[in-house]
């Protein structure tokens, strides 16, 4: 009999864990994506596109759908709303729940960062001091910028942003990682960068502009992850999947 493991993903670690289970006897993953972006891959197993209502909608799922023994939380680190939804939602229906979240980046030497609580914070860095600058963010974080009229912004996203903030000097590139070191520093230099405004979404994926940065002495401004529920948190798949037959042994 196999049970199934709620994911809510999105994320290069949910992706690669709806595989694991997929070729795991005894689970089957249900992957949850937020639906964000226009044409999202697909992990293995049953999807769900959509947000669930809050955490009483994710309760009701939940207890519509009595196959589910666990939920995976693999959502990006700055989702924090769907961590305190699903914990919500967990708690109320007595089902275990494990974060999967990838280590945050560090400093080392060589960098120049600046570590940030909000984007107002991070604007007003910018302001001060930028003049060209990556905005390497989601489509929801550009509104600060588009006030600074003194400054020239490169905008890096998978989806063009609609509606675009109104700003003065801007170009956007549409793109989507994984980069590498070399393209990513003839990105900076080839538009004479001196800033990126990233948030520590830590992974391999987008890493490379950090280093790129690094080489090249850009400055980083970068937004600190906000605070999430308390919970058993592994950084790994592997991590996950052991967490998971010692919490639901499935059988076969």
């Amino acid at each position: 009999m196999s049970v199934e493991v709620l994911i809510l993903g999105g994320t290069t670690e949910g992706y690669a864990l709806a595989a694991a289970l997929a070729d795991r006897s005894g689970f089957t993953p249900v992957s949850s994506l937020a639906g964000r972006t226009a044409s999202p891959r697909r992990p293995a197993g049953e999807v769900r596109i959509g947000g669930f209502g809050g955490p009483e909608g994710l309760e009701a799922w939940l207890r519509a759908r009595p196959t589910v023994a666990a939920v995976i939380d693999a959502t990006h680190p700055f989702a924090s709303r769907m961590g305190w939804n699903a914990a919500a939602a967990c708690a109320a229906c007595g089902l275990p729940l494990l974060r999967l979240e990838r280590p945050a980046w560090q400093t080392v030497p060589g960098d120049h960062w600046d570590e940030v609580e909000d984007w107002e914070q991070a604007a007003a860095l910018v302001a001060a001091r930028s003049r060209r600058v990556l905005l390497a963010l989601g489509r929801q974080e550009l509104e600060p910028f588009a006030r600074l009229d003194d400054v020239w912004f490169l905008i890096r996203s998978v989806d063009r942003p609609e509606p675009m903030p109104p700003f003065a000097q801007a170009e956007i590139l549409l793109a989507r990682g994984p980069f590498g070191l070399e393209d990513e520093r003839t990105l900076l230099s080839s538009h004479r960068i001196d800033t990126i405004v990233c948030k520590n979404s830590g992974g391999t994926a987008t890493e490379s502009k950090l280093a790129a940065a690094r080489a090249l002495g850009v400055r980083v401004v970068m937004r600190r992850r906000p605070r999430r529920p308390d919970l058993p948190t592994v950084g790994t798949v592997a991590e996950a999947m052991a967490w998971l037959e010692a919490t639901i042994p499935a059988e076969g």
